[in-house]
């Protein structure tokens, strides 16, 4: 699996999990008091889980804007390889076309 789809999997699981507890713990066959206290215990777990989810979004967002500047910069790199080797390709068949134009006893080319 590659370094972007790590994140996201990590943030899907994470949030799978939370939902997943918070399901089961409602479902489960408890009294109303021991199930509010278990809740409160997993309230109490879910802002480290936000902060846990967060850290992993940020440091994906980060893999990835340096990802498209690097992808941005080999793009212009080849961008203006091209458009170089274009000109140089335009100049030389100018040149070949000038040396075969036949040229008038005035100066100017014949068509």
């Amino acid at each position: 699996m590659g370094e972007r789809q790590s994140g996201g999997f990590v943030g899907g699981v994470l949030l799978g999990a939370a939902m997943g507890a918070v399901a089961g713990l409602l479902m489960a066959p408890r009294t109303g008091q021991e199930t509010r206290r278990i809740l409160k215990k997993s309230a109490d777990a879910l802002p480290e889980l936000v902060e846990d989810l967060s850290t992993s979004v940020h440091l994906q967002a980060d893999r990835l804007s340096e990802t498209a500047l690097v992808n941005w910069d080999h793009t212009l790199t080849r961008l203006r390889e091209a458009i170089a080797a274009g000109q140089e390709a335009s100049r030389q068949e100018y040149e070949q076309l000038r040396q075969s134009a036949p040229v008038a006893s005035n100066g100017s080319t014949q068509e």
